[in-house]
């Protein structure tokens, strides 16, 4: 059973990245930045975090996109600025349909969510700095079954209470 920790926009803090990959670090298989982190790629925060540039974030090494495979998840990675997810999710749907992701995580807007378009789910984790809408600072878990029948995604604070209103659960292999 996968277990994925999803952030984004965390805009240079430290100690936040830090507390919740100790957090979680014994309970998930993998750790996702979605980007506007502003620290360096090779920072020890980000270290053993899959990472991708936001449109704050300056060091070339950072890649705009990535793939990201944890069992049978397939993951998209980017920030959503060079997509335009703030105003639509197709142009990264048909970037995550040529790629063959059933998961796309962006963030870039700062406000949570999670959708599911035909067999694709769309996480933003929110930011855990800088929150846009009515929730507090926040992050995501994702975690499925093998066959992908059951996924649920969670929603937490930056301190690590569950967001219960944006809970989500849904199944990718119909």
């Amino acid at each position: 059973m996968p277990k994925v920790l999803i952030l984004s926009d965390s805009h240079g803090w430290r100690e936040e990245i830090e507390k919740i990959k100790e957090r979680h670090q014994h309970e998930v298989d993998t750790m996702i930045h979605c980007g506007d982190s502003e620290l360096a790629y090779d920072s020890n925060e980000l270290s053993g975090i899959h990472k991708v540039r936001g449109n704050m974030d300056f060091d070339v090494q950072f890649p705009t996109e990535l793939e990201v495979q944890s069992g049978p998840l397939h993951f998209l990675v980017v920030h959503g600025h060079l997509h335009q997810t703030n105003t639509t999710l197709m142009n990264v749907k048909y970037r995550a349909e040529e790629l063959g992701a059933n998961v796309v995580c962006f963030g870039h807007s700062h406000v949570p969510g999670v959708e599911k378009m035909d067999n694709t789910l769309f996480i933003n984790p929110g930011s855990i700095h800088l929150p846009r809408a009515q929730f507090p600072g926040s992050y995501a878990i994702l975690e499925a079954d093998d066959l992908l029948e059951k996924v649920d995604v969670t929603f937490y604070t930056k301190d690590g209470q569950e967001i219960k209103k944006l809970a989500y659960q849904s199944s990718l292999n119909n």
